[in-house]
């Protein structure tokens, strides 16, 4: 097992097990801040976002640079689609990962993402907002959090609803204007 390269890392035995999440935060709630560093450089951080405008959180699960999870694949790539409808609504699209910075960089260049994209390989995000893992990497989930910093929306993995639909997210950006 090496760092954070390849399939079988250091992250993917971190997350092998499966568990839900822990100290999920609630609709409501004062959004978890964070500070995570950006494919193109810098760092992004959450709270530079309160009192500007709304943030989508797209939590994804990505295994490698060339292996992603075939739920979030798509969502992924809807979400690239719809991302001026969410620039639109006046919020932003924060896409996090728990891919390495080598990792990331591959992903950003692949597949021409236009959103921010952060990386995570420690998950600490992750589990601060209660995504959960299985079997190698955390679980995907979404928040969007409104201009005073404020939760009004998430979704957890579930078999059944593994992401947010793009249009419900945009609709409720529509709600909190």
């Amino acid at each position: 097992m090496t760092g954070n390269t390849g399939l079988f890392n250091e992250r993917f035995a971190k997350n092998f097990i499966p568990l839900p999440g822990f100290r999920v935060p609630s609709v409501g709630d004062v959004a978890p801040d964070f500070t995570l560093p950006r494919i193109g450089g810098g760092v992004v951080k959450l709270s530079d976002y309160r009192g500007q405008q709304p943030v989508v959180l797209a939590f994804t699960r990505i295994f490698t640079e060339k292996l992603f999870c075939p739920f979030c694949y798509p969502h992924i790539q809807d979400l690239k689609q719809s991302y001026q409808e969410i620039r639109d609504r006046g919020a932003e699209l924060l896409m996090i990962s728990s891919t390495d910075p080598v990792q990331s960089e591959q992903i950003v260049s692949d597949l021409y993402l236009p959103y921010p994209f952060l990386y995570d390989p420690d998950c600490n995000t992750f589990r601060l907002y209660g995504a959960g893992q299985a079997l190698g990497a955390p679980l995907p989930a979404q928040y969007i959090i409104d201009r005073e910093g404020r939760i009004t929306y998430k979704h957890l993995f579930s078999f059944i609803d593994s992401n947010a639909y793009t249009d419900l997210i945009l609709k409720e950006l529509e709600k909190i204007g």
